[in-house]
């Protein structure tokens, strides 16, 4: 397969020179976003808006960029990111928005508006069927991401838990799919009710299109045969009483995550900018981030998604660690920095299913700009 070509620039600037949002702009001229024809298209930029309280996500700056540049090309841009599935300050639109408002990621900062990818509770969703996928045959995408015409990753690079690393595929694949894509990608089982959660308000038994949950005196019960797993229950939950079963490898994730990230992308044209900075050990998911395992390297783009986690996660390996990180615990040099954070991780797995999926190469050229 032919190497894809990354693009690259360091966070180095002077008095005299570019600054850091006006660099960012020519890196993703370099790279080609204006290969892409925006012209009176709508362009999602997916991006983590970051859980109230984690300061390591990307700064607006940077979006601001991105969404000017689609304008200057004749695109009509908007920020987007889905729901959360586990209890938090992004679980339903109303609360996103606040989020992502109060982390600067409003109109007058950005330049765009900002859209939640899967509506109001998370079920808004559109079904895309999977040719050849391993374990997913119909994600379950937001619809606001699927009714746009361009995709564009904005991502923050950093360390994940559970698959090593957070870039373009982790954002896209797991940011894009609802509350019950999520629950999917998540769990290899169904969902439960807690009784002790659960007021019997009936909001579950209203959307279930399988007849799979009933209430008694206690709380309402799923019945798990007749469950198939949509996770619709969930999102409609007031007081998140339906619990997904948080279970299934970790390397079955990873695939999920590439699946779904097919699922965005193969009827679209894509773009994806990473920054390689704040590198902290956790997902911007958390509501705290921590010292960055490594300094800050540079910013990437490439029409890749695969290609560009992979030059991402090599630059990162051959930085040195932070002492006051971390990975300062290991005596000596820790080898690959997100095992070494999450030894239970392969952060390969994913890149190497995507590419699978034809949706990128691990092999790059990287073209220092």
């Amino acid at each position: 397969m032919e190497k894809s070509k990354v693009y690259f620039t360091d966070m180095r600037t002077d008095s005299r020179g570019e600054n850091l949002p006006e660099k960012f702009e020519r890196l993703l001229y370099a790279a080609g976003i204006d290969g892409i024809d925006f012209k009176n298209k709508y362009a999602a930029i997916k991006v983590h808006f970051g859980e109230p309280g984690n300061l390591a996500m990307l700064r607006p700056a940077y979006a601001r960029v991105v969404a000017d540049v689609v304008k200057r090309l004749g695109g009509k841009p908007f920020l987007t990111d889905c729901n959360t599935l586990y209890v938090g300050g992004r679980k339903n639109a109303l609360d996103h928005i606040d989020a992502a408002y109060e982390n600067g990621f409003n109109p007058f900062c950005t330049g765009c508006h900002v859209i939640i990818g899967d509506g109001l509770k998370g079920t808004d969703e559109a079904l895309v069927p999977i040719e050849g996928g391993e374990y997913v045959k119909e994600a379950k995408i937001g619809r606001a991401v699927m009714d746009a015409d361009i995709v564009i990753s904005l991502n923050h690079f950093k360390c994940h838990e559970n698959t090593g690393i957070g870039g373009a595929l982790k954002n896209i694949g797991m940011g894009c799919g609802s509350r019950a894509g999520k629950m999917e990608m998540h769990s290899l089982g169904k969902p439960f009710v807690s009784a002790k959660r659960c007021v019997r308000c009936g909001s579950c038994l209203k959307v279930c299109a399988h007849g799979a949950i009933a209430i008694d005196e206690e709380s309402a019960k799923i019945d798990q045969v007749r469950c198939v797993g949509c996770g619709r229950c969930i999102g409609v939950c007031p007081v998140d009483a339906v619990r997904p079963e948080w279970s299934g490898a970790r390397e079955a994730l990873s695939k999920k995550i590439a699946e779904y990230t097919y699922a965005v992308l193969k009827d679209k044209p894509s773009f994806h900018a990473t920054l390689a900075i704040d590198i902290s050990p956790y997902c911007d998911c958390h509501s705290e981030n921590d010292v960055p395992i490594v300094g800050d390297v540079g910013m990437f783009a490439s029409l890749d998604p695969v290609a560009i986690d992979v030059a991402c996660a090599d630059a990162v390996n051959k930085s040195p660690v932070n002492p006051s990180g971390a990975l300062a615990k290991h005596k000596d040099d820790p080898g690959d920095r997100f095992m070494a954070m999450h030894p239970t991780t392969n952060w390969r797995v994913c890149p190497a299913h995507a590419e699978k999926l034809g949706l990128g190469s691990m092999a790059y050229e990287l073209v220092k700009i």
